[in-house]
């Protein structure tokens, strides 16, 4: 019996070492053969680890988190549960306008959790508004402060419900360790949504340039559609309101 339950564990952290090395794979965009390239890995055996069959040396898993820019620990930590409701931290993902402030709030009332906001961590740890730290330091200043109000976030103790900056999943370490870390689910939304809460929310910035900048907010949203379905879960938001999505968030949770 004890055999059987070490063969049963061994198989778990293959199959979670899988896992994880395939979404980190598809979080930067290579293909296998690319990483297989990268990491000096075959690719057949990239696929028997990936499908949760290949037990690599440790060299071996140095040279894949090495062409993955990762680490052993972050590729050997273990996934968590399935289900999303087992999750100590709820990350929601999703465009300006997915509805993750107002629908994170109402998830973090009905559950009784705390609600965070990412950004408005960045802003806290920086003495600056967003717009301010982007006018000053630039996009790289911004995602290095929002991978440590990340790690910031995720190091409490408490379960919460976080809603994400739009372009996290363009950020692969960031991204990577917000999955290893908490359950996410992707508030999918067409492009006209997304445009029309912004505006009703009184943000005049979609407006400028009208046509262009809906135009641009279609391409945005289709160049990151990839990183969004690599979530634990996606739920549509298209025609529900924000106590429907709510609702189905529970449901998943419960």
């Amino acid at each position: 019996m004890h055999y059987i339950a070490e063969m049963d564990r061994h198989e778990v952290v293959l199959r979670d070492l899988g896992d994880a090395v395939q979404a980190a794979r598809k979080a930067r965009g290579l293909t296998r053969r690319a990483l297989a390239q990268r990491s000096g890995v075959s690719e057949r055996f990239l696929a028997e680890i990936e499908a949760g069959r290949g037990n690599p040396s440790l060299l071996r898993l140095d040279d894949l988190a090495l062409a993955l820019d990762a680490s052993v620990a972050d590729l050997l930590r273990p996934r968590g549960a399935d289900a999303v409701g087992r999750a100590r931290a709820l990350a929601l993902l999703g465009l300006r306008g997915a509805g993750k402030s107002t629908v994170g709030k109402m998830l973090a009332a009905e559950l009784g959790w705390s609600f965070v906001e990412l950004d408005a961590v960045v802003e806290e740890q920086s003495g600056l508004a967003l717009q301010e730290l982007f006018e000053l330091h630039g996009d790289d200043y911004y995602r290095r402060s929002e991978r440590q109000a990340l790690e910031h976030v995720l190091a409490g103790s408490d379960p919460l419900v976080l809603a994400t900056g739009g372009g996290l999943v363009t950020e692969p370490r960031t991204f990577e360790v917000l999955r290893q870390r908490s359950k996410t689910v992707w508030l999918r939304a067409a492009p006209e949504d997304h445009w029309a809460r912004v505006v009703a929310q009184g943000d005049t910035r979609p407006m400028q340039g009208h046509d262009r900048a809906f135009e641009h907010l279609c391409t945005i949203l289709a160049e990151r559609e990839r990183l969004y379905r690599l979530a634990d879960a996606t739920v549509d938001t298209t025609g529900r309101s924000p106590e429907q999505v709510c609702a189905r968030l529970v449901a998943l949770v419960g």
